[in-house]
This record gives structure tokens, sequence and C-alpha cells, in this order.
């Protein structure tokens, strides 16, 4: 294997620990970027694509392959809404489960991975997918940025003592400390990525310079989950400006009818991305920061660094407690109904239903008389059980 994650994860920990690391008078040069190509659900399920995708972002340059264990169950409710296809409108819920596979499907994907020299990387979504993906014995896993603020899946990953990515789109700084905070890094190394939730994302909102700012605060490596459309602008730039891993939605084509195929990068333009982040790894940073300034515009280019504080993006900000997790009723639920743990779910609120609290508030809620109806996929708030808190 090209690259082992374990290690890398633990010596950027000794670089930021023991080495004078002092971003805030220079920019951190990294020289070993993990390029990550993420096929999410791009393989529709089907064994012979994923080994077409895991072949064409081997050859485009990828270092690390990386897939989504998928239960529509642990997501969203049935009755979150639905999203435009170019076949028409589907429930959205449909769609993930459209998108359910067997675990023996990753394991064949694992081994077909790594036969490759590659490493292979997952995002579990609940309880049940990150058990499985344990069995599978990783090097590494992934928390996508709508399960940042997912207490109980956190607590499930630390207890595993393997190396995590953590995205960081639609949160604010207190949300990651509070992951962080479960995660318990160094004990367990995790390595952020700063992404912008929005697909695809403008290239102008990236602030850039959040990398040097969560790196500072939190003293973890940090890196990108891109999900913008310009292959060479963030990849290159966020190299520079010190990411250790690079990661970004690969398909075979813009037209296939996966998910985020719309806002993947095909092959010849994933390879165009990698070219770009090496030759970063070899400049010094202000040389790459001058060379795009020459090729894509000065103003652009110091749009796309921003201020460096870490804030929702103006494109993903409608999305704040709407993508991210909260508590969510599985089931009408009556006034006078004392709520019990199988009414209540931990779901990303999505399309056309309300939020809920927070995860965190899961337990507490339990035992508590619901003083006003909450149909089925609701949020469950304060006022629904107010009086019945203990």
């Amino acid at each position: 294997m090209r690259l082992n994650l374990v290690s890398f994860m633990f010596l950027f920990y000794t670089s930021l620990m023991n080495q004078n690391f002092t971003i805030q008078h220079k920019m951190y040069h990294n020289r070993n970027v993990l390029v990550i190509a993420e096929l999410g659900t791009a393989h529709q399920a089907d064994p012979i694509k994923a080994r077409e995708l895991i072949d064409a972002a081997v050859e485009a340059g990828a270092d690390c392959i990386k897939f989504q264990i998928v239960y529509a169950d642990e997501i969203l409710h049935p009755n979150t809404g639905a999203v435009a296809l170019p076949s028409g409108n589907i429930r959205l819920y449909d769609r993930f489960k459209d998108l359910e596979v067997e675990c023996v499907f990753f394991a064949n994907m694992k081994e077909y991975v790594e036969s490759k020299g590659r490493l292979f990387l997952c995002t579990p979504f609940g309880i049940r997918s990150a058990r499985e993906l344990r069995d599978l014995e990783p090097q590494v896993l992934k928390i996508a940025s709508p399960e940042l603020n997912y207490d109980a899946l956190l607590r499930e990953i630390a207890s595993y003592q393997l190396p995590v990515f953590l995205s960081t789109g639609v949160s604010k700084l207190g949300d990651i400390e509070e992951a962080l905070y479960i995660l318990k890094p160094p004990h367990n190394p995790v390595c952020l990525l700063h992404c912008v939730t929005s697909y695809p994302a403008p290239v102008e909102e990236y602030n850039l310079k959040v990398l040097q700012s969560l790196a500072r605060v939190f003293g973890v490596p940090v890196g990108i989950s891109d999900h913008s459309l310009d292959p060479e602008l963030i990849p290159g730039l966020g190299t520079a400006l010190g990411a250790a891993a690079i990661e970004k939605h690969f398909c075979l084509s813009r037209k296939d009818s996966g998910l985020d195929d719309p806002i993947a990068l095909p092959p010849a333009d994933f390879a165009r991305m990698v070219q770009s982040v090496r030759l970063a790894s070899a400049e010094e940073a202000q040389t790459t920061i001058e060379r795009f300034s020459q090729e894509r515009g000065a103003s652009l280019v110091q749009s796309i660094l921003g201020d460096g504080v870490k804030r929702l993006a103006p494109s993903e900000a409608a999305h704040y407690q709407r993508t991210n997790r909260s508590l969510h009723a599985l089931r009408d639920i009556q006034i006078g109904e004392r709520i019990t743990a199988d009414m209540v779910g931990t779901l990303r609120t999505e399309k056309v239903l309300r939020p809920g609290l927070p995860p965190r508030w899961s337990s507490k809620i339990i035992g508590c008389t619901v003083q006003s109806f909450i149909p089925a996929g609701e949020g469950i708030r304060f006022e629904d059980i107010l009086s019945g808190l203990p």
C-alpha cells in the first residue's frame, strides 16, 4: 500500500505537537497530501461499475478510494420530501433505499481497492453501518458533515480507536469543538476536512485560511472536502495552505445517474486535480498563490483565501439545522403520550420537515409527556414536550 494512513496521521500529529508548528508566522507546507476519490454511491449498487470507478480513480492518481454505507432509515424519514432527478421527482428516502447493498459488497470493494495498492475509506451514517464497517477492519473511516453533531455515532466510532476524517461543512466552531470532545484526539487521531455543504459549492466561499485557523485552534491535521466544480483552484490553493488530504467526488461521467455525479469530477478532470495538488506540494506556498493569481486573477484568489474566520458559508447557511441531525418523530405522537426510545430517530431534516432538538437531547426527552401533536417525521421541539421535562 502506498500510504499507511495510521502512520500518516500520527506523524502529522507529531509535527503539530513537537516541531514548533507556527502557522501564525508562516504557512505550513505539506508535501505528502492524501488524494481521496469519493465514489459515494456513484456505483449504483453495481459491483461491475464499482470496479470500473476504482480502476479509473486509480488511473487518475487517487491514493484513497471512498465509499458510503447507506441505509435510508439511518439517514432520514420517508416524509422528508422529494429530490429532482433527470427521470423526475422521487422521494429522497426512496432514492437512498435504492442505494442499499449487502455488506459483502463493501468487503469485496475493500479487497479490490487494496489489491490496487490504495487505501479503502468509507462513511457510515448510523450505528448499524458503523458496526458493519468496523467488522471490515478498515485502517481509517470518515464522518460526513451532517453527522458531525450526531453524538451517539461519534461515541460509537470513538470506541473503535481508529483514525477519523471529520468533515466540517454546515457547522460552527462550537459544533466542531463538541465533536472533537467526544472523539478525543490525539488518543483517536482526527483530521478535520474543511467543507462547504453546497452542491456545487462556489469557490469564492471557501475561505481557505480557515485551514490555518482550525489547525491552530484544535491542534489537529486539516484537509478539504471539496464540492466545487473547478478541478484545480480549491485543491491547489488548499495544498498551499497546509491541507493534509484533499477529497473530491469522482464519477465516470457527469451525465450518470448517481446522486452526486453532477458535481463530481470525471477521470480527466480528476487527473488535473491530482496534478494541481502535486505541483502545489512541490512549490513554496507563496509561489502557488502567486501562480494562481496570475492564471485566474488576484481578486478571485484573495476571495477564495478569505479571512480565516470559521463561519457558515452563504450558500450553506440555510441548510444549518436541516442538513445536520436532529430528533424526529418516527410515527405520529399524540397529545398525552409519553415519549419512548422507539418513537424517536436522530435524522437529517432535509426538504420539507421542521428540525427538532439537537441529538444530545435524545436521552433527556424519554419519558416526557407530549403537549402538542407531533406528526410522523417532524422534529420534536421544546414546545412539544416542555412541561414534561424532568
